[in-house]
């Protein structure tokens, strides 16, 4: 069987989540983290609607995007380490149907609250619209969706790092991919110990989006491989 043009497909995915990864690090870098408190968020995402709207789609788009990705990398790893490949394939497919479902559908609704928030005319409005806020606020800034969000993608992007070693993949897309997971599992074991991991959160970020790029760029060579071997 021909593979090749799976490869180009999840390339090409890979490729668009950098450039969608590095969209949203433009748009979110200006306007700074939410706030915690429900009136605070719902006045901070309401000044930044339609950029936080851009944020959402784009991140949920990214989102869809990895599923096509991940099944290129099982295809690829599989025949190196099958049980590395799947439990890398796991851990990001994990990632992605957390992220949907708990993450960008909370500020979702967030944003809707927000809009209605700023048109409230009464006291009484405010503060129901407030307490229909307090548990999605709450959720967002707990710190178990931070590990839940961050150590799965940072678990999978590892595990495919150690399998691509011994594959198709350039020691270099490896390599890279073990120093990005290593990083953002350092960022969320050291949010235990300290409020200061902003530099290991932000560097986390940057590498996963380079190491998309490069991924995608890698599945693409791939292809281009299986379909030189497999022309018919």
């Amino acid at each position: 069987m021909n593979d090749g043009p799976v490869y180009f497909f999840g390339g090409a995915c890979g490729l668009l989540i950098g450039i969608g990864y590095a969209i949203i690090i433009a748009l979110y870098a200006p306007i700074g983290a939410p706030p915690a408190s429900a009136d605070a968020l719902l006045l901070y995402l309401a000044s930044n609607e339609s950029r936080w709207w851009w944020i959402i789609g784009l991140s949920v788009l990214t989102d869809l995007l990895f599923i096509p990705v991940v099944a290129s990398i099982w295809l690829v790893l599989r025949k190196v380490n099958v049980y590395l490949a799947g439990l890398a394939a796991a851990c990001i497919i994990l990632f992605v149907f957390l992220d949907l479902s708990i993450t960008w559908t909370n500020y979702a609704s967030e944003m809707a609250l927000a809009g209605r928030y700023t048109r409230a005319v009464t006291e009484a409005q405010e503060s129901a619209i407030l307490a229909a806020a307090e548990p999605g606020a709450a959720i967002l800034h707990s710190r178990l969706l931070f590990v839940y969000n961050s150590l799965t993608l940072a678990a999978g992007i590892l595990l495919a790092g150690i399998a691509m070693r011994r594959s198709i993949f350039s020691r270099a897309a490896a390599y890279l991919g073990i120093a990005t997971g290593c990083v953002g599992i350092l960022a969320v074991a050291g949010a235990f110990f300290t409020n200061a991991v902003n530099a290991a959160i932000i560097a986390a970020s940057c590498l996963t989006t380079i190491w998309v790029f490069v991924l995608g760029y890698e599945l693409c060579r791939c292809g281009r491989v299986f379909a030189a071997r497999n022309p018919g």
